[in-house]
């Protein structure tokens, strides 16, 4: 029998352990835009992505951007994911009514920016951009959800050559690693449009990913207890993480399965947020030592005074090496130089800041990052306005060592045996 009744109540889970959900009716089917990295260099969002159109029927999609910031991502790939999507669509379509067919969902695919946004944090405009824009710009009484699994060049990139859009979407990111790998654009968007509507999940999404050491159905056992037979969507995700289902995107798509989006504060199978007044942001003007502290996911600038050059500022001609990764930073002129930098490891870590330009001073130095938050602000922090959320830091919500973890983990297995239920539709 077909039905769109949600899951309310108590979820009794054979696999995983009694657990009670959290989900419940959302106002309206909510307009969403996803922008992933699919593709790239983290196989998730494929398993991220499967769960998407599994559950399609629950959203309004305006648009799938493949925005990869780091890796060789493209659209291509979520064509592919929406081919095997086609071959299953039947069986879904069994069990409940809108699922969106395959054809509009290929019309709504992407090409986004492919590598990071230049020091600014911005470039030229993209397919994905553009189609940010032009989504944000349609006439409607609901708010354009862009949902961000990767880098936020294309967002940034709508926002700069589009401002009007900022009363019109609201973000969620998953932030952490993607925050390293797009830190000049998140930049410029927490610079000039620090009142945008943003969700800024940094460590809190970490709770959703399934503990391999753990033998029962919602970790290490996942994929043979649901997944196995299941259609063509099941016999792909074998391929990502051998099945175990890290999903580090997939609670974007909860928080909009699940009650009023409108609010971050409520506890929901996406996570619960708190509002913050600033988002960290250290400068150094000198050579960091490991007595020099920053909070883990935030900005990291170094600038260093160097030979005056007759070059274009904003040229890449030095080079930062963390934990043996390198970064290019920037000339800014009148012999200044700098590079920005964001990381989600914890400890002291040596790092140097090299250049092949003769008379350049060479750093060789250490920083120590902290999971911890600080209710003194700096004067280097960026201030925002009162719709930026981000990671709930009370102690207690604390799992993993991650803030706010335990605000997805705890409905995890409701989570997971409610998608179990659609897997064996494809059976």
């Amino acid at each position: 029998m077909k039905t769109r009744t949600l899951l309310i109540g108590i979820l009794l889970t054979a696999g995983c352990g009694a657990n009670i959900s959290a989900q419940q009716p959302v106002p309206e089917k909510p307009r969403i835009l996803i922008s992933t990295d699919i593709g790239g260099t983290d196989p998730d969002d494929n398993q991220s992505v499967a769960h998407f159109l599994m559950y399609s029927n629950r959203f309004e999609t305006e648009g799938l951007v493949s925005s990869p910031s780091y890796g060789n991502g493209s659209k291509e790939e979520l064509f592919r994911m929406i081919d095997l999507y086609e071959k299953d669509l039947p069986r879904l379509q069994a069990h409940e009514d809108g699922f969106p067919t395959p054809d509009a969902l290929r019309a709504v695919c992407k090409q986004g920016s492919q590598g990071a946004a230049p020091f600014c944090g911005y470039g030229e405009p993209t397919e994905g951009s553009e189609w940010i824009v032009s989504c944000a710009r349609r006439e409607s009484s609901r708010p354009l959800w862009i949902l961000v699994w990767g880098g936020l060049d294309d967002v940034a990139q709508a926002l700069h050559d589009a401002p009007d859009i900022k009363k019109n979407i609201r973000v969620y990111w998953i932030g952490g690693p993607n925050k390293k790998w797009s830190v000049d654009s998140y930049h410029y968007i927490i610079a000039n449009f620090p009142d945008l509507w943003f969700i800024e999940n940094n460590t809190s999404y970490r709770g959703f990913t399934a503990d391999k050491k753990k033998q029962d159905a919602c970790n290490a056992l996942f994929y043979d207890t649901y997944v196995r037979g299941a259609g063509k969507l099941g016999a792909d995700f074998i391929d990502y993480y051998e099945g175990l289902p890290k999903l580090g995107d997939t609670p974007s798509l909860l928080y909009m399965m699940d009650g009023d989006p409108d609010d971050p504060y409520r506890e929901s199978w996406g996570g619960s947020f708190c509002k913050t007044s600033h988002t960290p942001r250290t400068v150094f003007r000198r050579t960091a030592t490991a007595k020099d502290t920053v909070q883990i996911c935030s900005i990291i600038e170094f600038y260093v005074k160097g030979p005056v050059l007759p070059i274009a500022s904003d040229s890449a001609c030095i080079t930062l090496t963390v934990r043996n990764q390198k970064w290019a930073g920037r000339y800014l002129g009148n012999g200044e130089y700098m590079v920005r930098h964001s990381t989600y490891y914890t400890g002291t870590l040596p790092y140097t800041i090299t250049s092949d330009i003769p008379g350049f001073p060479e750093q060789n130095g250490f920083f120590t990052v902290a999971n911890r938050w600080d209710k003194q602000t700096a004067d280097t922090d960026y201030r925002v306005g009162e719709n930026w959320y981000t990671d709930n830091y009370d102690p207690a919500l604390m799992e993993r060592n991650c803030a706010g973890a335990l605000t997805t983990s705890k409905w995890r297995n409701a989570v997971i045996e409610d998608w179990g239920k659609r897997w064996g539709w494809l059976k």
